[in-house]
């Protein structure tokens, strides 16, 4: 089967690393991809964003089957277009993606439909917002409506501090996402991100992993798109996971039946796991980076044929997921920088060295071409570098010993701690 895989980061990597092991593929497209996804796909320079470019090629190669990898294509209907041309595609409706795109909305379905999660305000005067905050204890939680790259999160330690961000929010700071505000209790507890594949009416659980947002050691720094992950998450037993799908994932695909819209693709649910169970932070409608290239390197079953079946409404008839139970890490190195301003263009050496290394792949994400085979770094997080053994604490060695052996980037950094809660 000819798949289109959209997107060139390092969950697109992991992605299409999967998929060209799968026997449902047969040809395997990656736009707008990268250095490392071109290796295992044809990489098409085209935008993830150019609905019409992306309808007229897959009218020209015949595409049968396309799996979306980042939310912002979902959010504006690439699902709806290619589905009314006949296509497969496994990645929700535009009216279905807003479980991601409108936090706002995401926090409302859940109220209508007794999900736990968090107390919350949805605020476009900041004066009403401030009144909000006053009936809240420290610290405060604020976050953007809108899609902010992983970024749109601040929490406050002090009534001022949310005051200041609140207007900053408001003013400008994250464009047309900030433009409406979400105010939330704080909650305690240990994060953990859980990812079901979805046909509609049927979840499937996959495997949870837990990340870290913090651009520093100790969860220190402003929030990232994510500087590693981890699995197994032990915080995570079987029966959370049953809480989880029972209080959260079957509520919310009930749900979004209910309400029209019909739940197709990856539920992530980001979860805190508290005292009194399990309760959701927030939906994304995609695989998780960096959690992705950790559960690709774990899953032992058929990928392609996993979510054919669930963009099909067939995933009663798919064969189940499963997965290795060997620790496996994601350390996600960076330009430094970020998530700040900084610089491209610098060049990486040493990957075949990582790779090489035993249990040890590296992903590319902010990669690019250089000039005489070279290759560059052209984005913030630059390089995922995972790593798999038989317990994690030999996997996150085997991940720190490329990265300080074989790696050869004098302009990228990374966390030294990922991993940390589990060790």
């Amino acid at each position: 089967m000819k798949t289109l895989l959209l997107g060139g980061g390092g969950r697109e990597h992991a992605l299409a690393w999967k998929l060209s092991q799968s026997d449902l593929v047969s040809t395997l497209y990656c736009a707008p991809g990268n250095p490392g996804i071109a290796d295992v796909a044809t990489c098409i320079d085209m935008a993830v964003d150019d609905i019409p470019a992306i309808l007229a090629f897959c009218k020209d190669i015949d595409i049968e089957f396309v799996i979306v990898g980042p939310e912002q294509p979902l959010s504006i209907g690439i699902t709806d277009a290619l589905t009314a041309r006949g296509i497969a595609v496994f990645g929700p409706t535009q009216d279905a993606a807003q479980l991601e795109s409108s936090k706002a909305f995401m926090k409302d379905f859940c109220a209508r439909h007794n999900i736990p999660t968090a107390r919350y305000g949805v605020f476009t005067d900041p004066d009403k917002a401030k009144a909000f905050l006053s009936t809240m204890e420290p610290p405060y939680v604020l976050k953007t409506d809108g899609l902010a790259a992983g970024k749109g999160v601040t929490i406050a330690e002090t009534l001022e501090h949310a005051h200041a961000e609140l207007d900053a929010y408001l003013s400008g700071k994250f464009g047309a996402a900030g433009q409406r505000v979400i105010i939330e209790e704080f909650m305690s507890g240990e994060e953990a991100s859980f990812f079901a594949v979805c046909d509609g009416v049927r979840a499937v659980p996959l495997i949870a992993a837990q990340d870290h947002k913090r651009v520093g050691d100790g969860d220190s720094g402003p929030n990232t798109g994510g500087m590693g992950a981890y699995a197994p998450a032990p915080v995570f037993t079987a029966d959370i996971e049953n809480q989880v799908m029972d209080k959260i994932i079957a509520p919310t695909m009930a749900g979004m039946a209910t309400d029209g819209y019909p739940f197709t693709g990856v539920l992530f649910a980001g979860l805190m796991i508290t005292a009194g169970g399990p309760k959701l932070i927030e939906y994304n409608i995609r695989f998780g980076d960096p959690e992705c290239q950790v559960i690709m390197r774990m899953m032992q079953s058929d990928l392609g044929q996993l979510l054919y079946a669930a963009a099909t409404g067939k995933l009663n008839a798919a064969p189940a997921p499963h997965f290795t139970n060997a620790p496996t890490v994601n350390v996600v190195m960076c330009a430094k920088g970020y998530p700040g301003r900084y610089d491209k263009g610098s060049m990486i050496k040493g990957l075949d060295a990582a790779n090489r290394r035993e249990g040890v792949m590296v992903f590319h994400a902010g990669t690019r071409a250089g000039e005489g085979g070279s290759l560059e770094a052209s984005g913030g997080r630059v390089l995922s570098v995972t790593a798999q053994a038989e317990t994690l604490a030999e996997a996150v060695r085997r991940a720190y010993a490329a990265i300080d052996e074989d790696i050869d980037w004098p302009e990228g950094f990374c966390r030294r701690d990922i991993a940390w809660r589990a060790l």
